[in-house]
């Protein structure tokens, strides 16, 4: 009995040695190791009291040779730009000046025309005669109101240089006041226009002027994204903010121009009503001196 079991014993043996070679072989296979999953968290002391973290993102490293957008200034646009580009800027920061000092050269002289106007008339309303009038402002006619008033009243003494008109030359003589008058109004009112025309020319063209320089300056960047191969916005970026910064100068000096153009044009109306309605009142003066010296 105990060699059959022996032998007996050594197949069990065998058999169970051959089953766990299996096991062993399907767990060392890769597609066995993909599909296990840990059923327990390690219960080492060091792992204790640590929080599973998601994994970082892999630093990006920075090279200095790439392209840097940081701090961008208009210095660094215009000294970047294309020289189409710079003389489109140098065009437009140039209008731009030149309609600041025409604002503020009509801001002052158009103030200075109101308050002398209000001062003669203010003299002219005071009592005084045309003869007294007329010796005071006639060396130093510096203001339109002035100049109407000795224009007219040049025309009028002239008309008695000879003696008291006759009734009949009456008509002649307040057409040709009425004639003095409005010539000198329109030669006033064309000079206080003066200059006016270029803040209309920078208002309408200089946005314009801007936009070449923005199709310009893109044009190049999709020349610069041609010749590189690469299409990231680090590349194109530069040149679009150069190409763009043209239509902000362009805005820039058309914005004011227009706005102020506008507003002068306002007052410039509002004052030659002023002088309009001053010469009407003047003129009925003199008719009304003319027909009382024709009795």
């Amino acid at each position: 009995m105990r060699g059959p079991l022996c032998a007996k014993g050594l197949l069990m043996i065998v058999r169970r040695l051959a089953a766990a070679a299996a096991v062993i072989f399907l767990l060392a296979s890769p597609a066995a190791m993909a599909q296990a999953v840990p059923r327990a968290a390690p219960t080492a002391p060091d792992a204790q009291g640590q929080t599973m973290e998601a994994p970082a993102a892999t630093p990006v490293e920075v090279t200095n040779g790439g392209p840097q957008v940081d701090g961008i200034s208009i210095v660094s646009l215009f000294m970047r730009a294309d020289p189409i580009v710079q003389t489109v800027f140098i065009l437009l920061v140039l209008a731009s000046l030149w309609s600041w000092a025409i604002i503020i050269n009509k801001w002052i002289a158009i103030g200075r025309l109101r308050r002398r106007a209000d001062r003669f008339e203010k003299t002219f309303w005071s009592g005084l005669s045309l003869d007294e009038l007329y010796q005071q402002f006639s060396q130093h006619a510096d203001h339109p109101m002035a100049a109407v008033f000795v224009s007219a009243l040049r025309e009028w003494r002239r008309a008695f240089e000879s003696g008291p008109p006759r009734e009949a030359l009456l008509p002649g003589i307040k057409d040709r006041i009425d004639k003095a008058m409005s010539v000198t109004i329109m030669r006033e009112t064309d000079g206080i226009e003066r200059q006016l025309g270029f803040l209309a020319t920078v208002g309408a063209t200089a946005p314009f002027v801007g936009l070449f320089g923005t199709v310009w300056g893109i044009m190049n960047s999709f020349s610069a994204i041609a010749a590189r191969h690469d299409t990231t916005l680090a590349v194109v970026a530069p040149g679009i903010a150069e190409a763009l910064f043209a239509t902000a100068m362009g805005l820039l000096a058309a914005i004011p121009a227009v706005i102020f153009y506008n507003r002068y044009i306002n007052e410039i109306g509002r004052y030659t009503n002023r002088l309009d309605g001053f010469a009407d009142e003047f003129s009925a003066i003199l008719s009304r001196q003319l027909d009382e010296k024709a009795k």
